[in-house]
C-alpha cells in the first residue's frame, strides 16, 4: 500500500474513532462509507473491516467511560449478551446476502438512526 492510502486509511480511522468516542458508538456508520469511497474497499470487505476495527474502539471507550464513571456494567450486560448473540447471526447471514441488499439494509438503518437522534 502506497504512502497516501495509508493516510487515508488513518484519517478514516480517526474519524471512526472520532464519532466512536464523541456519541457512544455509531463509528462502523461513519468508517464504512469512508472505506469505500475514500480508501477503494469494496462494500463487503469495507463491512467487514470496519467491524475488525470498531471492536478495538469500543474497547477503548468503554475504558474512557469506566475510568470517568459513566458506565453501568450492570446494566449493560443483558445487552451485551443480546449483541453477542446477534452479532454471531449477522455474520453467519452476512456471506450469504446479496450485495445490494445489504446496501440497502445499512441505508436504512442510517436513516433510522438519523430520524431518531434528530426528532428525539
Amino acid at each position: 500500500m502506497e504512502q497516501g492510502g495509508k493516510l487515508r486509511y488513518a484519517l478514516s480511522g480517526a474519524a471512526a474513532g472520532l464519532a466512536n468516542g464523541f456519541f457512544g458508538g455509531g463509528g462502523g456508520s461513519v468508517l464504512v462509507p469512508l472505506l469505500t469511497r475514500v480508501c477503494g474497499l469494496d462494500q463487503r470487505r469495507a463491512f467487514a473491516t470496519s467491524v475488525a476495527v470498531i471492536l478495538p474502539l469500543c474497547a477503548l471507550s468503554v475504558a474512557v467511560y469506566l475510568m470517568r464513571g459513566g458506565l453501568d456494567l450492570m446494566a449493560a450486560l443483558p445487552y451485551l449478551a443480546g449483541g453477542t448473540v446477534g452479532g454471531w447471526l449477522g455474520g453467519r447471514w452476512f456471506q450469504g446476502m446479496k450485495l445490494p441488499w445489504l446496501k440497502r439494509l445499512f441505508g436504512a438503518l442510517l436513516i433510522y438512526g438519523g430520524a431518531r437522534c434528530f426528532l428525539g
